[in-house]
């Protein structure tokens, strides 16, 4: 019998996301020597056929419709929700309510003001609560923090980030829920995708200071799936033109989230250069990191990068990274820090950086509006 404490979780929302939840917690042997274990127990999906699909799983022991079922389990300490967002305001405070911790999926609320409450309502019950965000925990993007921290970029000349991808290209595809208003929000694609963009900006203390933004609304309607047509309202396509503050000194950033970026399928990436180096990385090559130092000439030079994650499993060291193992990296830093083990790792987007990135996201929506240059909250 394992000595190590156990954590139990609980998954409201049993789409996508979801189900690749459960196959981190399945996997969770292969976290070596990872002081914490965890068990799924309870899933709640109003879709009878996503709840069978958790019966394969032995300790899944409540399968249920009702969420509030669900967070009445004694035998469940943390849950995480994956709905649409206009639901995740009334469930995460249910969550808090009862007693347990969360992790969030974002954008943490449909607009800033329920992502204010959300986050409020969390320090004053005193709850564990994090923010979905997989992609800083790639060995590329933690080997960009590494370089940040060693202080070695000398003055920083700008920065770019983003979150982009293709599936809306085909004006064929039949509208969903994140291309309404009333259920994405009207911060569309950046509330969709954003929080992935300024995590790792935001946790370098870099949250812009303005914001001028360019707006994209594409395709007007889309197929409704029953043999006619649905508005799509949300914003596809946003590039923010921010100014932010390194070293006391305004430097410009860019920050992208677009749902149409033609051969993108699903791309990250991060880019921060300085008078002495530079990084650059994105999942288009995963593997690759490219840096560069000021000498005589300047050049980008490749790195080949392998396994090195942080949190240590038994995967081979020149093995490729994929979505699952950021997947399980981001569960692994939840558990870890909710039990007080981070130790000085890369830990999950908390409230306040997910406040934050409503905070620009409205700023955005200010500047489409006036064309001018809004400072964020």
């Amino acid at each position: 019998m394992s000595t190590r404490p156990l954590v139990r979780v609980g998954i409201i929302g049993g789409g996508l996301m979801g189900r690749e939840a459960a196959s981190a917690f399945a996997r969770w042997f292969a976290l070596e020597n990872f002081p914490v274990r965890v068990e799924l127990t309870a899933v709640c999906d109003l879709q009878p056929a996503l709840l069978d699909w958790f019966r394969t799983i032995p300790s899944v022991r409540l399968l249920t419709a009702d969420h509030r079922a669900l967070l009445a389990s004694a035998d469940v300490d943390v849950v995480y929700v994956a709905v649409p967002h206009h639901l995740h305001e009334a469930i995460y405070l249910d969550v808090l309510r009862a007693g347990k911790d969360l992790l969030a999926e974002k954008p943490f609320g449909i607009d800033l003001a329920a992502a204010r409450r959300i986050r409020d309502e969390a320090v004053r019950l005193g709850r564990f609560v994090r923010v979905s965000s997989e992609f800083p925990f790639l060995p590329g993007a933690q080997r960009a923090l590494q370089l940040v921290a060693q202080g070695g970029l000398g003055r920083v000349l700008e920065i770019r980030s983003g979150f982009v991808h293709s599936s809306d290209l085909d004006p064929t595809k039949p509208i969903n829920w994140k291309r309404q208003n009333q259920f994405c929000g009207e911060a569309g694609v950046m509330a969709d995708l954003g929080l992935h963009a300024v995590h790792v900006p935001l946790r370098l203390g870099w949250k812009p200071a303005s914001v001028y933004a360019q707006l994209q609304k594409i395709y007007a309607t889309r197929p409704d799936g029953k043999g006619g047509t649905a508005v799509c309202d949300t914003w596809d396509n946003a590039t923010l033109h921010c100014v932010t503050q390194v070293d006391g000194q305004p430097v410009p950033m860019t920050i992208e989230t677009k749902r149409m970026a033609p051969t993108e399928t699903n791309t990250w990436f991060i880019e921060i250069l300085g008078t002495d180096r530079g990084v650059r990385y994105s999942t288009k090559e995963p593997k690759t990191l490219w840096t560069y130092r000021r000498d005589k000439e300047q050049w980008w030079e490749k790195t080949d990068l392998g396994f090195a994650m942080p949190f240590k499993t038994i995967t081979g060291g020149i093995f490729e990274v994929g979505f699952p193992d950021l997947l399980m990296q981001m569960w692994a830093a939840f558990i870890a820090e909710r039990a007080g083990l981070l130790d000085g790792r890369f830990g999950c987007a908390t409230p306040d950086e997910a406040v934050a990135s409503h905070e620009i996201w409205a700023a955005a929506l200010e500047s489409h509006r006036t064309r001018q240059v809004v400072p964020t909250p």
